[in-house]
């Protein structure tokens, strides 16, 4: 499991970087610009990114106090956004590369955004961490396409393991 899980953690921070960089290359007004999906538009949308990704971590480190990043960084620069979202990745990637099984396994306890209580293995929640970066990532893809960017990079798995 665990070579698995580092596996995607590795993937998923190749992805990000991959997309985040090319978002970077558009305009900022174009970044900043309200589009249909689930975020209005691709800065919001990796906003959101770094946001989910921070809140599973501290939950998972049993912060008591969840900080969101967009509330201190809504209206910081896409560089800002997109580092702290590296930066997010890069600690997934590490702890993971460090874990015990018995750390993966470890059923922890947490209060979603609605107070509701839940617990799990951090494993289950890993993954979902993961597969939701892909899904937004996709959205991504279209919003650059609704921007006018042509030219995309492929943040397939399959890509990822063929370049590593």
């Amino acid at each position: 499991m665990k070579e698995v899980l580092t596996s995607y953690a590795l993937y998923h921070q190749w992805a990000n970087r991959l997309l985040t960089d090319t978002i970077a290359l558009v305009d900022d007004e174009r970044r900043r610009h309200p589009l249909v999906s689930s975020f209005a538009g691709l800065q919001a949308t990796v906003l959101h990114l770094w946001d989910a990704e921070s809140i599973w971590w501290q939950r998972m480190k049993l912060q008591e106090h969840v900080t969101i990043p967009s509330q201190s960084f809504a209206e910081a620069g896409f560089q800002e956004i997109a580092a702290g979202l590296q930066q997010q990745d890069a600690q997934w990637a590490q702890w993971l590369q460090a874990a015990s099984e018995a750390q993966l396994v470890h059923v922890f306890a947490y209060h979603n955004s609605k107070k509701e209580y839940f617990k799990q293995p951090v494993w289950e929640m890993v993954l979902h961490v993961f597969n939701h970066g892909t899904y937004h990532r996709g959205q991504l893809v279209t919003l650059l396409r609704q921007s006018g960017v042509t030219k995309i990079p492929s943040t397939d798995y399959i890509q990822w393991t063929r370049k590593k």
